[in-house]
């Protein structure tokens, strides 16, 4: 397969599984703003925070507001990581590699952005917005269902799969990071039934509160969510279920290629290094570094494959 061809799957994937995360991300930001009595602002600083757009929303806007960081967030085409910006860009990557994909794939990715963008010609109010963030996760659902459906297990699937898991695994653990750091607004709240509120719409922000309870019950711990959403294998957005599928497509590719770069090496040594431990000795070393440590290495093996499958050539 070209490197072009290759990267533009993979970057096809990348930017609709950012699309749904935002869309997740900004709908817990409206709930938890709802738990708050006063200074409910400070929820939308960390929705901005957790997208990582927060120094590009301060060069337009003065200060934070709900109505302008929902918008920043969700519409605004300076911001290259709004929901609208990563759908149109995934429908720009799909175009390219439209002979790689099934006809079901295409249409759904196509669709995807006219929905979008006709709902989001506007700035969406707060009654309206519900119903924007269900419409881009249902379509989210709808491009996933025929990928999974419908495309040969071959290159062109595991480099679709390689750029979601890559981009969830980003997703999740930014979210965790920010948990003690930006969400909860002081140290006296740990532990408080604030506290239990913001734990619990993290795991909504993830779509992990189901699977939490029948794995965990009604009680809800950090200890507990974090090892949930780091070292559960079972769970399709934790860190260990995303390593793990990234080490499997790569190595369908090396036995596809009979090629292994320095990704596939890596992508088994990102899992040894974070994942083969107890939640207990993530928490005495820190859940702050070992997600900054984390995030850094996924960062450098998403830039080795992109070497090493030449996405740019």
């Amino acid at each position: 397969m070209l490197g072009k061809t290759a990267g533009g799957l993979f970057w096809m994937s990348r930017y609709l599984e950012r699309a749904e995360n935002t869309a997740r991300l900004l709908e817990t930001g409206q709930r938890m703003a709802l738990t708050r009595t006063q200074n409910s602002v400070e929820e939308w600083g960390s929705v901005l925070k957790t997208a990582g757009v927060l120094d590009e929303y301060l060069t337009k806007y003065e200060e934070v507001t709900r109505d302008n960081a929902v918008d920043w967030v969700l519409r605004d085409a300076d911001n290259s990581s709004s929901v609208k910006s990563v759908i149109k860009q995934a429908r720009v990557n799909a175009r390219l590699v439209r002979t790689a994909l099934t006809h079901d794939v295409w249409n759904a990715v196509n669709a995807t952005w006219m929905k979008i963008d006709a709902a989001t010609k506007r700035r969406v109010n707060e009654r309206d917005l519900p119903g924007i963030l269900e419409l881009v996760r249902q379509q989210a659902a709808l491009v996933r269902g025929a990928t999974l459906g419908t495309m040969l297990r071959n290159d062109m699937f595991d480099f679709t799969r390689i750029g979601t898991f890559v981009e969830r695994a980003d997703n999740t653990g930014r979210i965790l990071d920010v948990k003690y750091y930006v969400l909860l607004p002081t140290a006296f709240a740990v532990g408080s039934s604030l506290d239990n509120i913001q734990w619990e719409s993290i795991l909504r922000s993830v779509g992990a509160g189901g699977g939490y309870r029948i794995t965990h019950g009604q009680k809800t711990t950090p200890s507990d969510i974090a090892q949930f959403l780091i070292l559960d294998q079972r769970m399709p957005r934790s860190l260990h279920f995303c390593c793990r599928k990234l080490q499997e497509n790569l190595s369908y590719l090396k036995k596809d290629y009979g090629f292994s770069g320095p990704s596939c090496e890596a992508s088994t040594a990102l899992y040894e290094k974070y994942l083969d431990q107890p939640i207990a000795d993530i928490f005495d070393f820190g859940l702050h570094e070992y997600i900054q440590d984390f995030l850094n290495d996924l960062s450098s093996l998403s830039r080795q494959i992109e070497i090493d499958y030449r996405f740019y050539e």
